[in-house]
């Protein structure tokens, strides 16, 4: 499996890149700004920059649809109405909920409720698979799965008292 290299730039943004099966670095930095640089490596030198262009956030997800990004969340999206007793659902965490700061081991959502945050999206940006030591804050998107009873527990024990 690939590796992807995940590097912070203070004070730009981040930098994810990974090495081609022709030994070319390709990547993009997520600038802070939501703007994206696409880059390829020089594959005599992987820390010399080949080929660099500048995205718009709006370009950047064309360009996701077309490498079918946009097509495996519709697929994940699909799932749930496919699988027989299966919900998927995103939960907005208000500012007020109860959750706010708190994390998920301390919450005990999957001992309480039965459903699994599989994915946390603040500001646009994903963490998959969070911990119990992941912290949630309002505005936070909890992507969830479960049963519908399940998910409903979860929301429920989300909302602003």
């Amino acid at each position: 499996m690939t590796r992807i290299d995940e590097t912070p730039l203070p004070g730009v943004g981040t930098r994810y890149a990974f090495e081609t099966e022709e030994d070319r670095m390709l990547g993009v930095v997520h600038h802070h700004t939501g703007r994206r640089e696409l880059f390829v490596g020089d594959p005599g030198d992987p820390d010399c920059v080949a080929v660099s262009m500048s995205l718009t956030e709006g370009e950047a997800h064309i360009l996701a649809d077309i490498l079918g990004g946009s097509s495996l969340v519709q697929q994940v999206g699909d799932l749930g109405h496919h699988v027989e007793g299966l919900a998927i659902d995103w939960l907005v965490l208000e500012p007020d909920s109860p959750a706010d700061g708190r994390t998920l081991g301390e919450l005990q959502i999957r001992t309480r409720t039965g459903a699994y945050v599989v994915a946390i999206v603040r500001d646009g940006e994903p963490t998959p698979a969070p911990g119990p030591d992941d912290r949630i804050h309002g505005g936070d998107v909890l992507v969830v799965v479960g049963t519908a009873e399940g998910v409903a527990a979860l929301d429920a024990l989300i909302e602003p008292a």
